[in-house]
This record gives structure tokens, sequence and C-alpha cells, in this order.
């Protein structure tokens, strides 16, 4: 995939990762209501991780169909430096402007359209320590992440929907163990997502 082409992928896919990852705590919340499980903490982690689980499945179907696109750059530079993929730096410097603008545009849509009960559950990464707590936090975090999607993808199960589950859950333990220090920011794409709820 030319470089053009594949920054088009990633703001569209972007755009709409952002704009549904905005809704996932509202989701939790919803779906806990439903269940009855409003309020406790296990149930409503299990909820997250497989309503995470459903929406990168179906985000890495229409990721094929784009040919590849991404909307994580944290994923893309951690697949470029480990030499994985066709990224040269001219389709990076292309991707990560793109991928930005597609988040910027996800979360403007969101806000736009977001029924006025839900809004004050649109929180996304904010710095609850202090900056140098924060930043040390965030890069552990993101190399976590980075380093636990490379293991799942490289060496982990052949089964799709298995690698699939083992994000999800890598995803969801760290953005609550980071919710106390910045949010859910280890992809730098997310505005808002799960730890709103917790």
């Amino acid at each position: 995939m030319g470089p053009v082409k594949a920054a088009v992928g990633d703001l569209v896919l972007t755009f709409m990762w952002v704009f549904c990852a905005s809704t996932f705590g509202i989701l939790t919340a919803e779906m806990a209501s439903v269940v009855g499980v409003q309020g406790q903490v296990w149930p409503s982690l299990l909820i997250t991780t497989v309503i995470v689980f459903v929406f990168v499945f179906v985000f890495n179907l229409i990721a094929d169909v784009l040919g590849g696109a991404s909307f994580n750059p944290t994923g893309t530079a951690a697949f470029y430096a480990a030499g994985l993929g066709g990224d040269s730096l001219l389709s990076m410097a292309l991707r990560f402007p793109a991928q930005a603008a597609g988040a910027v545009g996800g979360a403007l849509a969101i806000v736009e359209v977001m029924p006025p009960k839900y809004k004050h559950m649109l929180g996304g990464p904010s710095l609850k320590v202090d900056l140098q707590t924060g930043a040390i936090a965030e890069g552990v975090l993101t190399f976590l992440i980075s380093f636990a999607v490379l293991v799942i993808i490289l060496k982990g199960p052949r089964s799709n929907i298995l690698k699939t589950w083992l994000l999800a859950v890598a995803t969801v333990v760290l953005v609550v163990a980071g919710g106390a220090y910045t949010g859910p920011s280890m992809n730098p794409a997310n505005v808002s997502a799960i730890s709103s709820q917790f």
C-alpha cells in the first residue's frame, strides 16, 4: 500500500476508533445496569473487556479492508521500530499526522452527537499526578502495551480470536492501571475510553 493510501486509511480508521472508543465507558455502564452489576468492579471490567474485544475484532477486519490501516500511532511506531511491516520514514511521516487528524475529528464528532445525559462520561487523558510521575507512568505503560502487542501478535496463539482477546485483556489491564496517573492515553489517538468507569 502506498504512503498516501496508508495515511488516508489511518485517518478514516482512527476517526472511527476514537468516535467508538469514546463510548466504551457508556456502553459498560449501560450493560452493567442491564445485567444488574452496576457499581461492581470485576463484572464491569469483564464487560469492558468484552466490549474492547468486539471493537478490536471488528476494527481489525475494517483495517484489513482498508489495506492494513491502523488507529494506534504507538503500534505503528512499535512495528516500524521492530522492522516489521512495509513502512518507510515517508509513510510514517504521513501516517502520524493522519492518525492525529482522525483522532481530532473523531473526538469533535462524538462531542457533537453524544446525548447530554452522557456528556459527563466523555473524559480523555488528563494528568492526575505531578508531571514527572505522569511522564514516567505513561512511558512505562506505553512500553508495556507496545511490548504486549508485539509479543501477542508475533509469538502469541495462531487464532486471531484468541489474539484479539489477549489484546483486549492487556489493554484493559494497562488502561485501568494507568487510570490513576494519566487515564487512557497509551494510544495517543485515544481521547477518551475505558478509565472513566474505574
